[in-house]
């Protein structure tokens, strides 16, 4: 059997001649000369090797060969069809995954709500989420291990184009018997004779104390280190010392850890937290449609 000799046209044709019962319907349907027809046919005869019409004057009825190809070449063409939905769904966004690394401050606060809107909006969309450092979430994007990137201002992105995201506010956290829990407000060079409890420094949090703590030359007294807001939260409940994390990521913790919050009366505590693309016009397009989502949001 020469396989290479079916082609879809003739298989359309095929379908279409033995729904209508003639060969001349069938033609007329696919649009082609009824001459051109009764030689695909033919040719199709030839590639199985076996006869699948029987030719009347009154029209054609499919032999048992016949009937056996019509089965197979509908399920051809529905195969066809459904790839062609499918890859129309990729080309216009539709479909498609996302991979998108953010630093803790934006999966804590923003990007949950953000990603459940577009996923209701694009539901084939998917989206492959990591957690990583901001400075690391730049390498991805740069090596294309990552389409999108969320990441703290003061980050070393060249090479990428950056677009704000969301602005959020660093805190003070204190147990609430602590001595600047009483405070309104507090200046960060104020909360350095404390203890602090810290993330890794790895984290543009980390490095961003350490970088004020330095600047106005007294040192941060780091007591310990955790790997998440959810640890920094727990260790100043139990009174190891004060932290500085983002506002809207400690706010649930405050009355279950009893905890309180101090603004700080420092500019650099409003932190912008940006989005990273190698090039916004080489993204695929469900990875465009994501991130003019976040951009808007």
């Amino acid at each position: 059997m020469n396989v290479s000799r079916f082609d879809l046209v003739t298989l359309a044709l095929f379908v279409a001649v033995a729904r209508h019962g003639s060969i001349s319907a069938g033609a007329r349907q696919v649009h082609l000369a009824v001459g051109a027809a009764s030689r695909r046919i033919a040719d199709l005869e030839a590639a199985v090797n076996a006869p699948l019409l029987y030719r009347r004057a009154s029209g054609i009825e499919l032999t048992e060969p016949g009937q056996a190809c019509l089965t197979h070449a509908l399920r051809i063409l529905k195969d066809v069809e459904q790839m062609a939905g499918m890859m129309s769904d990729y080309s216009s966004g539709a479909r498609g995954t996302v991979r998108i690394w953010a630093n803790t401050s934006s999966i804590t606060q923003f990007l949950p709500d953000d990603l459940s809107s577009f996923m209701v909006a694009h539901p084939a969309i998917r989206i492959e989420l990591e957690e990583q450092n901001s400075s690391t979430i730049v390498e991805a994007v740069l090596e294309n291990r990552a389409d999108i990137g969320i990441f703290a201002d003061r980050t070393q992105a060249q090479g990428l184009v950056t677009l704000p995201y969301r602005d959020d506010e660093l805190v003070l956290i204190v147990p609430r018997g602590h001595a600047m829990a009483r405070k309104t407000s507090v200046r960060f060079v104020e909360t350095l004779d404390s203890d602090f409890v810290s993330l890794p420094e790895a984290t543009s949090l980390a490095n961003r104390l350490l970088e004020e703590s330095s600047r106005i030359e007294k040192p941060l007294r780091l007591r310990i280190q955790v790997r998440s807001f959810d640890a920094v939260c727990r260790m100043v409940a139990a009174g190891m010392g004060v932290g500085i994390l983002p506002r809207l990521a400690v706010e649930p913790h405050v009355r279950s850890m009893r905890l309180k919050l101090v603004p700080l009366e420092d500019t650099w505590a409003r932190r912008s937290l940006l989005l990273g693309v190698r090039d916004p016009d080489a993204l695929t397009v469900s990875a465009r449609l994501l991130l003019g989502h976040l951009e808007a949001s």
